[in-house]
């Protein structure tokens, strides 16, 4: 994808869902707020997972779709398979937000959608890759992305910026 062809927003991405591998556009969720994570499983970030789902629970009544993309590029800690991570997250933390297949989400193999945004938002000094688990990218209704937020930042720590995308 050259950069003229590249989409303006993040409707124009798709991903594989997890456990069914059937595509998802983005484009469906037009005129919702999104929030996308890179996940893993055995993360000392892995905990935020229910503070993830309890953004999610609190809500997606009123258009915020989260959206977890495990990812096995940060000291292997995403090993299992989608069964594995779809068990993980519903046994430990009763996650019933989209997941995605696991991506990459630096390198050549990263998914299209991590290459979107890195460089739409990067981090820290400017630097596009991203860090560690946990990385949270949220966007707004038109598909723009509005805010990256670290790994150490907690889910609840989104509220003020979720509360004014949504209106």
């Amino acid at each position: 994808m050259t950069a003229a062809s590249a989409p303006a927003t993040i409707h124009g991405f798709e991903f594989r869902s997890l456990g069914t591998a059937a595509p998802v556009s983005l484009a469906d969720y037009a005129g919702k707020v999104m929030l996308v994570v890179n996940t893993a499983s055995r993360c000392g970030f892995t905990p935020q997972y229910a503070g993830l789902q309890q953004l999610h629970e609190i809500h997606a009544g009123r258009g915020l779709v989260v959206i977890g993309f495990p990812c096995n590029q940060f000291g292997g800690q995403e090993p299992g398979n989608a069964e594995d991570i779809a068990q993980f997250c519903e046994r430990n933390y009763g996650v019933s937000f989209l997941l995605s297949e696991k991506v990459d989400v630096n390198g050549a193999n990263a998914h299209p959608l991590f290459r979107f945004l890195t460089t739409a938002l990067p981090g820290v000094l400017g630097t596009e890759p991203i860090k560690w688990n946990f990385t949270k990218f949220l966007i707004d209704r038109q598909g723009i992305p509005f805010r990256r937020y670290a790994p150490t930042t907690a889910p609840a720590a989104l509220e003020k910026d979720i509360e004014a995308l949504l209106g």
